[in-house]
């Protein structure tokens, strides 16, 4: 059931991310599609080797701040990229260069709560940059297990004896199904047909 579910959800963020890039061919100051394509982008990182998903997180950033260039205020954007800087720094064994990638995650959530203070999700996020430093030693002291792809969570989770490890399960799928819930809804809000009128009785 679990492959299922990940190969449905690669399936649809593909789909996204090739939608979005067609879109962009042919309207390229769209913030919102930008938007769509870097949460898909950053979504199927999740499903790369550690080397190709750095390259995919890389490209989600450069089309989620061409967004921020076309709206500098969208704070789901600015929550995309604090997302994507959140994955870059656990994927950086180096604790100082990915603290500077956790600082500039904890200033863009930060700047989404301010252009949205009232969404649950952008403040719960910022409550968890500011652990996230903590959790990332935590996970790189025992070889950053599990930052690999999206499969091997559930069999590392029931095998770790240690409770940091479960902690980094729960803040990175979270993360992740946060990220997937926005793409997915904007995807959807932006590309489904109106539904049908009622049937005539």
């Amino acid at each position: 059931m679990e492959m299922s579910s990940d190969f449905d959800r690669l399936l649809f963020f593909e789909h996204a991310r090739k939608t979005a890039e067609a879109t962009y061919a042919k309207n390229p100051l769209d913030a919102d599609n930008l938007t769509r394509w870097g949460g898909a982008l950053l979504e199927l990182s999740q499903f790369q080797s550690v080397a190709d998903s750095k390259k995919m997180i890389q490209d989600a950033i450069s089309k989620l701040e061409e967004a921020l260039l076309l709206d500098p205020k969208k704070h789901d954007t600015l929550w995309c990229l604090g997302n994507a800087y959140t994955s870059q720094a656990f994927l950086i064994p180096d604790q100082d260069e990915a603290r500077e990638h956790f600082d500039k995650s904890a200033d863009y959530f930060k700047q989404a709560v301010d252009e949205e203070p009232n969404n649950d999700l952008y403040r719960k996020s910022l409550e968890v940059a500011a652990k996230a430093p903590e959790l990332h030693t935590e996970i790189h002291k025992h070889g950053g297990a599990g930052l690999a792809g999206p499969s091997t969570s559930s069999t590392s989770t029931k095998t770790s004896k240690k409770k940091g490890s479960d902690l980094k399960y729960d803040i990175l799928g979270w993360v992740i199904l946060a990220v997937g819930i926005v793409a997915w809804v904007g995807f959807a809000k932006s590309h489904l047909p109106p539904p049908p009128p009622p049937p005539a009785r």
